[in-house]
């Protein structure tokens, strides 16, 4: 058992005592990922980055991390083998030599 099953074990749990999986279809699960990311962004907006209150940051943070465990629970997902899948992508679009520095798309580089 990985520390991600345990984490999600966790929230299944919190979320079953409460009888809320019956909210958690993919739909839902997507767009509240989608709304706790926007509340994360209103964390910044007209502000320095370093002004930013770390303990909402940390919340807003935990609520995304919370829905797109519990998504990807729905789908059975490995959270380590899509991630670095993911990173695997990103290598070959992005290499060292052509974007390091740099924050141009992998299509402009």
């Amino acid at each position: 058992m990985t520390d991600f099953d345990k984490i999600i074990d966790l929230i299944i749990k919190f979320r079953d005592e409460r009888d809320w999986k019956q909210f958690h279809n993919s739909k839902d699960l997507s767009l509240a990922l989608s709304i706790e990311a926007a509340e994360l962004n209103e964390l910044f907006l007209w502000k320095n980055s370093e002004d930013v209150n770390e303990d909402r940051l940390k919340e807003e943070l935990a609520d995304i991390l919370i829905y797109a465990l519990l998504l990807s629970k729905q789908y059975d997902l490995n959270i380590e083998e899509i991630i670095l899948s993911k990173l695997e992508i990103n290598s070959n679009k992005y290499p060292v030599e052509k974007s390091r520095g740099k924050s141009s798309k992998y299509t402009e580089l």
